[in-house]
């Protein structure tokens, strides 16, 4: 199993501190506007306004709200690494890699409930919002085994990557079970996942 390339959805990428900033301005408007009102009544026009920019800033970056939806995707994929990576180095290898684990899984539970826009579109495997087929997690699953098998001294070959595949998927489906039954994620369910991942990844990892 092949990595897969990390992917951007901007048309053109800013260069000057400004853009940078109008950028983040627009991703954030979509985020809340999401919470807000829900994919399909996103607008492009309706983040311009609410991010304070031009209709015309919002083009220069993203040809429709699919491709900004994705942008905003991949900065949540982004911010998600970025937390795991922190909780693994206050960790400092305690607790092997059933703690790993734990920080992977709490953190995106913490993203879940608390940023904005992330309880829609997460890493972007099911956009257009409630689309009948999903994509597969492969981004997140490339980005986790390239993570966990360096603290966790693992060579990431193909086995590790379809296991971490494998459990990426299975905990995407029940972390999403236990948000239907409560909006603030059933703690029975999780705590059920989090005993399910324990259970297979103790053949490869222990």
């Amino acid at each position: 199993m092949k990595p897969v390339p990390h992917a951007t959805s901007l048309r053109r990428a800013p260069v000057q501190r400004r853009s940078a900033e109008r950028l983040t301005r627009i991703l954030d408007a979509c985020a809340d506007l999401l919470d807000e009102v829900g994919y399909d009544a996103l607008s492009t026009r309706a983040v311009a306004l609410r991010a304070g920019v031009p209709i015309g800033s919002v083009y220069r970056f993203f040809g429709n709200k699919r491709a900004m939806a994705d942008a905003l995707a991949e900065r949540n994929l982004e911010r998600y690494t970025e937390r795991v990576t922190r909780r693994l180095a206050r960790a400092e290898g305690e607790g092997g890699w059933r703690a790993a684990v734990d920080a992977v899984l709490d953190e995106y539970l913490d993203m879940k409930r608390t940023a904005p826009g992330f309880s829609l579109v997460d890493f972007g495997n099911q956009i257009p919002v409630g689309a009948r087929h999903a994509e597969p997690n492969h981004r997140v699953a490339e980005r986790l085994t390239d993570l966990l098998s360096a603290y966790l001294d693992h060579e990431p070959d193909e086995d590790l990557r379809r296991t971490f595949l494998v459990a990426v998927e299975t905990a995407d489906t029940l972390v999403h079970l236990a948000f239907r039954v409560d909006p603030q994620g059933d703690e029975k369910i999780i705590e059920e996942t989090r005993v399910l991942l324990r259970a297979y990844l103790v053949r490869v990892l222990d």
